[in-house]
């Protein structure tokens, strides 16, 4: 964020992290077959830093659990997010980052849908419809500066 410049949600509420999964046996044989489970794309997203404030998704409570959608076996995730405000400028890039994180993580076979948690955002049409367009996502992704704050919000907390 730029220094001096206004913050659109000053003091966002902030939510307890979740513990973090155990792996059972099962999960860490190599050669068992393990589906893909929402809890395995929470565990994903949940720490992508928000572009605004020094807190992940999951503490400004952007990302939930049961906002994730799974089915293995049709190769499709499907991802709501919640932005802090009704007005937030930051929800674009926010989705942006939640589907390169999917994208650069699952395996190619999965189509991944990200969108704004219906009736949570003003311009909730519009941003869906961004983050839907395979094209405008590439373009996005082909501006340097903006590839550079999407890897921000990727990047571990120092």
């Amino acid at each position: 964020m730029a220094a001096g410049a206004r913050l659109e949600n000053a003091n966002p509420l902030i939510y307890g992290r979740s513990s973090e999964r155990p792996l059972t046996a099962r999960e860490q044989e190599e050669e068992a077959v393990d589906p893909i489970d929402s809890r395995e794309i929470f565990d994903l997203i949940r720490s992508i830093n928000d572009p605004e404030h020094p807190l992940s998704l999951e503490e400004l409570n952007v990302v939930e659990q049961l906002r994730v959608n799974v089915t293995d076996h049709e190769n499709s995730v499907s991802v709501a997010f919640t932005p802090t405000i009704p007005h937030c400028s930051m929800a674009t890039l926010i989705g942006l980052s939640i589907k390169v994180k999917l994208l650069r993580s699952l395996p190619a076979r999965f189509k991944v849908d990200v969108h704004i948690t219906p009736g949570t955002h003003a311009s909730e049409q519009a941003v869906n419809k961004q983050l839907a367009d395979k094209e405008r996502v590439a373009a996005a992704l082909e501006n340097s500066h903006l590839l550079e704050v999407v890897n921000q919000c990727l990047s571990d907390r120092l």
